[in-house]
């Protein structure tokens, strides 16, 4: 058994990834606008400014992107989630040396309206459809190079999430959780 070198996390661009629930536990997912498919489905996130506070930056993304303010916080992530950019990846924070990002995960429950979500009130808009989900599906439906944190969130947040149809909330956790 070795042990793993820490990462350097002042080489990942700051990031708040969120998680928005709705009533029944089902999760909002969104279609990256101009992403060809089939991997272009994600949750909403983005990068944290200068001086921002983290849940401050998870609510002004998750406004930006979706339309979205009513909501509730659930949870988030202590520690940092990372993720490497492939290499030879051309997307402008690559081009500015970050190697990749370093993600805080909040989960959200959802207050308002569907009529409250506007994916073109902030331009250029991120994503050009969305649909609500299930949690444990959103690995498969993101960029390979972010599964790993998506699986990750999915643990993090499987307490909040609706159980597939015919198997009981004990059953699909530790289901999960290898239990």
């Amino acid at each position: 058994m070795t042990d793993a070198a820490p990462i350097d996390l002042s080489l990942y661009r700051p990031n708040v990834g969120v998680v928005l629930f709705d009533d029944e536990g089902r999760v909002w997912l969104g279609r990256r606008a101009k992403t060809k498919g089939p991997f272009n489905w994600q949750f909403p996130q983005g990068g944290v400014d200068e001086g921002e506070d983290l849940y401050a930056a998870a609510l002004r993304e998750l406004q930006e992107e979706t339309g979205v303010s009513t909501v509730t916080l659930l949870a988030r992530t202590e520690d940092w989630f990372t993720y490497d950019f492939p290499e030879g990846w051309s997307s402008s924070k690559a081009q500015k040396g970050w190697r990749g990002q370093k993600q805080v995960w909040f989960a959200f429950r959802f207050e308002g309206d569907e009529g409250e979500i506007d994916l073109n009130g902030h331009l250029p808009p991120e994503f050009d459809a969305w649909r609500w989900g299930r949690l444990e599906e959103a690995p498969g439906k993101v960029i390979p190079f972010k599964r790993a944190t998506y699986a990750h969130v999915v643990q993090a947040f499987a307490q909040y999430a609706a159980p597939p149809r015919g198997q009981t909330r004990r059953g699909w956790l530790a289901k999960l959780f290898g239990g």
